[in-house]
């Protein structure tokens, strides 16, 4: 595996994500341990590590979801420590957590009109213009066959194709995701691939938690190892063959 990175931070081009010694807690429970990570424009990046090493409360952290947070995170080189979550998402950050979040009492394309596109406001340097219905029924056509389903009636795939529709709705160009190929067939783990892969080439930023190692390591320009809710290991996609050891004793993969 030796692809390249397709974007790098410039003198003139900030990372689309940079922390620096993030520390977060749910109440007195104190989850991360000075996380320090940097994602570029364009990558896509994937946390690994087990259960409970504190991967999903990174994306929880950068997006303001946790009780206390300290430490510095930067979105397109915009400091956020300090902001709440409805001012952190319309600085371009777009959030699919694992539980996907789908409204079962509206139909898939009430759920897709739900959320609003993001007004562009000062220094929000990662909006982009927002995937109308019809770019996305082009990109997810399961969706487009299902639009007037209720939520209630859609298979898991397709309801997670629906989480991350839904937030290309809103102009964001660094997307979240949660596990969202936990429990899927591997038919439907194949079209979410190919769903990164465009997203990929067209430009978005991507930040994966993922378990399934399998449908990661072909996606990800680079990797981080998170552990006890620090990061253990970080290395380039071109590294990993050489990495395996070290993979298997963290991960057992």
């Amino acid at each position: 595996m030796t692809r390249a990175t397709t974007a790098t931070t410039t003198a003139t081009t900030p990372p689309a994500l940079e922390i620096r010694d993030l520390h977060a807690w749910y109440g007195e429970s104190h989850i991360l341990h000075g996380v320090n990570l940097t994602v570029n424009p364009g990558e896509v990046v994937t946390l690994l590590g087990r259960n409970g090493a504190g991967r999903t409360t990174t994306l929880r952290a950068i997006m303001g979801l946790v009780g206390q947070r300290k430490g510095s995170v930067r979105v397109h080189g915009q400091e956020t420590i300090a902001m709440k979550t409805h001012r952190i998402a319309p600085l371009g950050l777009g959030y699919c957590p694992e539980e996907r979040a789908i409204f079962s009492s509206l139909s898939c394309e009430e759920n897709l009109l739900l959320p609003p596109e993001f007004a562009r406001a000062p220094g929000a340097a990662g909006l982009r213009e927002p995937m109308t219905v019809a770019e996305l029924y082009e990109m997810f056509p399961n969706l487009l066959e299902r639009r007037k389903s209720p939520g209630t009636r859609m298979s898991g795939g397709e309801q997670q194709m629906l989480a991350v529709a839904r937030i290309l709705r809103t102009g964001a160009s660094v997307l979240l995701l949660d596990e969202i190929s936990e429990g899927l067939a591997p038919v439907i783990v194949q079209k979410l691939a190919k769903m990164i892969t465009m997203l990929r080439q067209r430009g978005y930023t991507v930040v994966m938690v993922e378990q399934n190692f399998r449908f990661a390591a072909p996606l990800a320009d680079r990797f981080y190892v998170m552990e006890h809710g620090a990061i253990v290991e970080a290395f380039e996609s071109s590294e990993l063959e050489r990495k395996m050891p070290t993979l298997n004793a963290l991960l057992g993969v």
